[in-house]
């Protein structure tokens, strides 16, 4: 059961295809919006958003948010790619989770960590 991140946007960040315990799959289709010229660059915000929504369903806790990235862009993306992003919670330090993240279309294209915190209540509250 999905418990965070219920509202993200689907066609912006991406589509949860799986989530179990400390790992999360995100699938996001690129669109012609995102593109950022001619050739048909995608933004690497898209892709990072991809990867920043598994991390964020792969701890699955109401109230996680993202504090600290570490991530590379291994190549690009292009518009008509479809990006799969996975996450895999690999340690944990009270309310701290540090998150490993992948992203792919035919070739990796993001990888890097996650620094995630779940605090007590929601950081808007």
């Amino acid at each position: 059961m999905i418990k965070t991140h219920k509202l993200a946007s689907k066609e912006w960040v991406g589509e949860a295809v799986e989530v179990k315990d400390g790992f999360a799959k995100v699938r996001l289709k690129t669109r012609e919006e995102m593109k950022v010229d001619e050739y048909g660059l995608i933004h690497g915000g898209f892709t990072f958003g991809a990867a920043d929504l598994a991390a964020m369903l792969a701890v699955n806790e109401e109230t996680v948010v993202l504090y600290k990235a570490e991530v590379k862009f291994t190549a690009p993306v292009k518009l008509g790619e479809e990006i799969v992003a996975t996450a895999k919670v690999v340690e944990v330090d009270g309310r701290k989770r540090k998150v490993e993240v992948e992203a792919w279309t035919d070739k990796k294209v993001l990888e890097g960590v996650m620094y995630c915190y779940v605090p007590e209540k929601h950081v808007l509250s």
